[in-house]
Order: structure tokens, then C-alpha cells, then sequence
């Protein structure tokens, strides 16, 4: 690939979609790259429920149908956002050889010594119950759907982001996973394959979603050697501050595809 013209391959977290990237999307694309965006299963305006959706592999299956689709000789630059990390990693270990550098927006990164719900338990366990406010946990076949309460969204996620981007966020946020029963039975996610591939993480200083001592534990566990930094970003830089995280993605860009 040249210095210009990436293919950048954009993955949203969980009870979120591609409508996310509604402002980060066109500054890459001014800037003279491709740029897809996706619903995971159950998610935006993707028609499945999370009731009918079983598996993690399920839910990432309109990722992985994406990969499938680039040409051999063709490298995307993966990013996820939050949950989304865990989607990609699955992405990069069935096509390591279509990413060219995987980015992981203040997000999940998966290890290769435990399994893939490690980092999320470990999530999970630093999170004191009172924190998830008014969101909802219910018991949904054999997996736990989670509900963002409007209050959880606007003052953990959004609380750098506008009035209307939480207002868009409240009208447009659906139930979700995190898939955790099924992400314990799997599998690691190996070193020849996920391993092999350059990873990058973007750190948001004003994350209360993600908090900052846990973004910096989880590029200590996973040994990210490529990190930057966005001051001032709460989870959702993408809204927050699209002008910083168009420029961090091209620095990495620049570097390693």
C-alpha cells in the first residue's frame, strides 16, 4: 500500500452501530481513503433480534462476511471501538493476512495466554455494580442481554460528546451482549494467527466507560507496543473529538499499512 488511499475497516461496540462513525467516516474518506462500516448482528439497522443471536461468532458474522470479501493481495486497517475489540481479534485470527494493522479504539484487546472472556471478566470485576446505573442485565437462553440506560450512556460514554450526539445515542442505542458464557468456552486466540498481526491502541484520557487505569492494564496485558493518546476524548471519541482520531488513525496508518 502507498501512503495514501487505506482501506479502513470500522467495528462498533457493543448496543451501538455503524451510524457511530456518522462524523469520523467522511474526514477519513476527505482524506482520500476507503472507509467501511458495518452492523454487527442485532445491532443499527441490522433486522436480526439479540434474542435470536447465540453465539459470538453469530454476532460477528457481517465482519467476518466483510473480510471474506477482500481481495488477496488487499490489507485493511481493522479498527474497534470498545466490545468491538473482541471482534476483531476473532477477524484477524480467521484472516490475519487481510489486516494490516489492527486498532483498538480505547477497547476489549484479547491476550493469547487466557481465553477470550479473560479481559472481559477482568472488566467486569473492576466495574462496582453502582457504576452501570441504570442499565439493564437479563437472562436471555444461554447468554446475558445488556440494555444502556440513558443515563449510563450520557454521563459514562457521552459526557464529552454534544447534547444532540446523546440524544442521537438514546434514540438509536439497542440491547446487546457481551457473550461472556459463550467467549469462556472458546478457545485462545493463537500466536501464529491473531499474534502475527501488528496491533495499535488508542488511548481516550476521559473515558469513564473504559476507564484510563484499565486501558493502560489491558496494553500492558496484550504487550501493544503502538499506543496513542487522545486528551480530552470520553468512550466515544469518534463524536467526541472525530478531528484527533482521523489523525491518530493515519499515524498508525502511516506507519504500518
Amino acid at each position: 500500500m502507498g501512503s495514501e488511499n487505506k482501506h479502513f475497516v470500522l467495528v462498533h461496540g457493543a448496543c451501538h452501530g455503524a451510524w457511530c462513525w456518522y462524523k469520523l467516516k467522511p474526514l477519513l474518506e476527505s482524506s482520500g481513503h476507503k472507509v467501511s462500516v458495518l452492523d454487527l448482528a442485532a445491532s443499527g439497522t441490522n433486522l436480526q433480534k439479540i434474542e435470536d443471536v447465540h453465539t459470538f461468532s453469530h454476532y460477528s458474522q457481517p465482519l467476518l462476511q466483510l473480510l471474506a470479501t477482500i481481495p488477496p493481495n488487499e490489507k485493511v486497517i481493522l479498527v474497534g471501538h470498545s466490545f468491538g475489540g473482541l471482534n476483531i481479534a476473532l477477524a484477524i485470527e480467521k484472516f490475519p493476512q487481510k489486516v494490516a494493522v489492527a486498532v483498538f479504539l480505547t477497547a476489549v484487546v484479547p491476550d493469547t495466554l487466557h481465553n477470550p472472556s479473560y479481559v472481559l471478566q477482568k472488566y467486569i470485576e473492576s466495574v462496582p455494580a453502582p457504576d452501570w446505573l441504570d442499565c439493564e442485565f437479563l437472562q436471555s437462553g444461554n447468554k446475558t442481554v445488556v440494555r444502556f440506560g440513558p443515563k449510563f450512556a450520557s454521563t459514562k460514554l457521552y459526557q464529552a460528546s454534544s447534547a444532540e450526539d446523546v440524544e442521537l445515542a438514546k434514540t438509536l442505542l439497542r440491547p446487546s451482549s457481551l457473550f461472556l458464557e459463550d467467549l469462556s468456552q472458546q478457545t485462545n486466540f493463537s500466536k501464529e494467527r491473531y499474534g502475527s498481526v501488528t496491533l495499535a491502541f488508542i488511548v481516550c484520557t476521559e473515558d469513564l466507560g473504559i476507564p484510563l487505569n484499565f486501558q493502560l492494564w489491558m496494553i500492558k496485558n496484550a504487550a501493544v507496543n503502538n499506543v496513542v493518546e487522545i486528551k480530552g476524548a470520553d468512550h466515544m471519541a469518534m463524536l467526541s473529538k472525530p478531528q484527533e482520531l482521523c489523525d491518530s488513525l493515519q499515524q498508525i496508518a502511516a506507519k504500518y499499512a
